[in-house]
């Protein structure tokens, strides 16, 4: 997230997430964080005030717990935009609790494994999730996330606007997966395609 509160991203599907890590290393990128599992609570009220409004409550666990509002996404100089709130938060079980003494439940949880590179004046990361592999480039500026993605050779035609949780009702629609959760226990075994998620992989040139 910048410091103004917003976040302005693009995402790519990549199979091979190690050739674009070296890619970033031999360029010069810096490593912010190094490969980690993290875990996510969606949290919405009993009548779904925030999923229909396209809000989002997060809580997140990784190197530290962290508390996430998103507002309303749109697409702006080709990248997509949405305002961001987030802070850290001393506990992570604490913080669900107080969520849930406050009204709010957990709609979906989801998981990943991440690393972050800086590169660029963007932040570059690299996300193993249960139904395959993305980049996803953060930026200050739609310019800056395009350049960026063109020194790593990424199609800037192929790049997704979607979040992950867009993606995954996708998969459930193509698969008839019928569990709420996006887990890699969920997920084991089954075969997923690009074309499932309604994407298209975005190889390195």
């Amino acid at each position: 997230m910048s410091a103004t509160g917003q976040e302005l991203e693009v995402k790519f599907n990549l199979p091979d997430l190690a050739s674009l890590e070296q890619r970033l290393v031999v360029q010069g990128a810096r490593l912010l964080q190094a490969r980690i599992h993290e875990i996510n609570l969606r949290f919405d009220t009993v009548d779904g005030a925030l999923s229909r409004s396209y809000q989002v409550l997060r809580l997140r666990q990784d190197s530290a717990a962290r508390l996430t509002y998103k507002g309303p996404g749109e697409v702006r100089d080709g990248v997509r935009l949405r305002r961001e709130l987030e802070f850290t938060v001393s506990d992570f079980e604490t913080a669900r609790l107080f969520l849930v003494a406050l009204g709010y439940q957990v709609i979906f949880m989801y998981e990943k494994y991440r690393a972050t590179y800086e590169f660029d004046n963007v932040l570059v990361v690299l996300d193993e999730m249960p139904y395959g592999n993305f980049a996803e480039i953060e930026g200050p500026d739609g310019g800056s996330i395009q350049a960026a993605a063109g020194r790593l050779d990424l199609d800037w035609q192929r790049r997704i606007l979607e979040s992950y949780t867009v993606l995954f009702e996708r998969a459930k629609v193509s698969l008839g997966l019928s569990f709420r959760d996006l887990s890699f226990a969920n997920f084991a075994g089954l075969a997923v395609t690009a074309a499932d998620l309604g994407v298209v992989p975005a190889a390195l040139g």
